[in-house]
């Protein structure tokens, strides 16, 4: 509207300079040409029903060549400017009469979580919510994402989230939450104007560059949430693993009962056997209740399931037990201490992998594609004289931190050529691309936005436990009220939901042995793994 406002202004401005200078210019003529002397106001009429096409008046015909090539100017003038007309008024009135009518307002929602503005990680954290039957409310100030979103059914507010109108209007004071998540310096406006808002309302923000957080605690955040941080870790974590003898990252579930994701890395024993021939159970005791092949998670995994390298199991079992399966896992080409990790990208999420290799002893090569503090090799990422360079030939693993996901994706497809036996580990940005990258041939890839939703989602809802974000697979530990009474052969959890009960907490004990003879009972906590879209439909029937 402000913009159709300037234009018209610019328009009304144009046109009155015009019928003036024109009438000046028609009265002088009359005078000098035509010998004929009259009020301004006659000339200026005369003007202005020939720019409007509604007559000549009582001056026609002139008897002079220039009086009549300065009415022809006029004639020509006045057509391009009702043309002009159309676009600044009649084209904006017909476009916001057939346009769709976007909710500003959501006074009728309480306890709900109000999201500014909309990111792609807002899906990962809308998809948690309507799980758990929480209302949100999205403010989007640009009108064109803000209708896309309503049109697609989203529950959306076109408005400034910079504005305590627009907040009231979202009923910001009866609300569980507020998510800022624009960018680190419009977040801060967007909690100093929530607290405006509403004193007491409780805030999450999502910081991009981790020395901003200090910031926005000071402008009032309750809690300052840093995804790429871990992102980096937990692409660390798989390289460190890798080259230990420890069990890393594993999640307990009760006393020395674990819960893990563990890759099968390319020169395994395991590449190329079936589950079923694998022995994994005979020979570890640990039981496999998923797996992520190539990005597709499979749960219960069928006997007959091919393990190929970068396959990622989902297991249970003591650490014992999990230990031995890890062995079974590694490479027995790659051992530990062998061969360097290449970091390509050394943005905040490749600095924190390479502090998190250093403090594992790992030696590892950087490249980015400018020259800064920590840079080895400075050049195009995905260029292959850069990575040969890096000696990407002697490496055993590249890390792909990069910001964009086409280069990601590009960038693996150039690593698995220059070195097809390495290990291809990959950050995404959004979780679309994610398939993408697998198919570019990565063995593992952790999207950005996937992780900051599960984090927002943690945060806010207290009575979810997401035990680990940073995993391909999500467990959570939640009640069952709507299960209590059934066996688990009776709940048939798996087919209903393609999730699997890890163990059930009860009376304070950990049970893990869950077979299809158990059955729920009132009070019980029941800890399940998933993907993110399998748990959501667990909490829906289970709740």
């Amino acid at each position: 509207m402000d913009k159709w406002k300037r234009r018209t202004a610019y328009y009304l401005t144009t046109l009155v300079v015009f019928l003036f200078g024109y009438a000046l210019v028609y009265d002088y003529g009359m005078s000098v040409y035509e010998g004929h002397s009259q009020p301004f106001y006659q000339s200026l009429q005369v003007v202005l029903e020939t720019f409007t096409t509604t007559g000549y008046g009582s001056d026609a015909p002139w008897e002079t060549l220039e009086m009549n090539l300065l009415v022809m100017v006029m004639d020509l003038t006045g057509v391009v400017l009702i043309f002009a007309a159309l676009p600044v008024f009649v084209v904006p009135l017909f476009e916001d009469a057939l346009s769709t009518t976007l909710p500003t307002s959501a006074e009728e929602l309480s306890d709900h979580v109000v999201i500014c503005t909309y990111s792609p990680r807002a899906e990962t954290l809308i998809s948690e919510l309507d799980s758990w039957n929480v209302e949100y409310v999205i403010v989007e100030p640009d009108r064109e994402t803000a209708m896309d979103l309503y049109e697609s059914d989203y529950s959306v507010v076109h408005g400034d989230p910079e504005s305590v109108d627009t907040l009231k209007a979202v009923n910001l004071a009866e609300s569980k939450a507020l998510v800022a998540d624009a960018s680190d310096e419009v977040d801060v406006s967007i909690v100093l104007t929530a607290h405006e808002a509403a004193d007491d309302v409780r805030i999450v923000s999502v910081v991009e560059e981790p020395e901003l957080a200090t910031y926005h605690e000071l402008a009032g955040v309750d809690r300052v949430l840093s995804p790429r941080r871990l992102v980096g870790e937990s692409l660390a974590d798989k390289v460190t693993t890798a080259v230990s003898t420890e069990l890393d990252g594993a999640v307990e579930i009760g006393e020395d009962f674990e819960i893990a994701e563990l890759p099968v890395q390319r020169g395994s024993e395991l590449v190329g056997r079936t589950l079923a021939d694998s022995g994994i159970r005979e020979r570890s005791g640990a039981n496999v209740i998923g797996a992520w092949v190539r990005g597709e998670f499979e749960t219960p995994p069928s006997p007959d399931m091919e393990l190929g390298s970068g396959t990622v199991l989902l297991v249970v079992g003591r650490q014992t037990q999990l230990e031995r399966l890890k062995d079974l896992t590694r490479s027995q080409a790659h051992r530990p201490g062998r061969g360097t990790v290449l970091v390509v990208g050394h943005g905040e999420v490749g600095s924190t992998v390479t502090d998190a290799l250093a403090r594992a002893n790992v030696p590892y090569t950087t490249v980015d594609i400018e020259d800064k503090p920590g840079v080895d090799v400075v050049g195009d990422t995905t260029d292959p004289e850069t990575l040969e360079e890096a000696g990407i030939e002697q490496a055993r693993t590249v890390v792909l931190t990069v910001a964009d996901d086409t280069l990601t994706g590009f960038g693996t497809l150039v690593a698995r050529d220059l070195n097809p036996e390495i290990e291809v580990l990959a950050r995404a940005e959004e979780t679309e691309n994610v398939q993408k990258i697998y198919r570019a041939g990565a063995d593992y890839v952790l999207a950005l936005s996937t992780v900051s939703g599960r984090m927002l989602a943690s945060t806010i809802l207290e009575q979810e436990e997401v035990i680990s974000m940073d995993k391909q697979v999500e467990i959570v530990r939640t009640t069952a009220p709507e299960l209590v009474g059934q066996s688990l052969a009776e709940a048939d959890v798996r087919a209903r939901t393609g999730c699997t009960v890890v163990a059930v907490e009860r009376n304070g004990d950990v049970l893990t042995e869950v077979g299809p003879e158990f059955r729920f009972e009132r009070d019980d906590d029941v800890i399940v793994a998933g993907t993110d879209e399998g748990v959501n439909e667990f909490t829906t029937l289970a709740n």
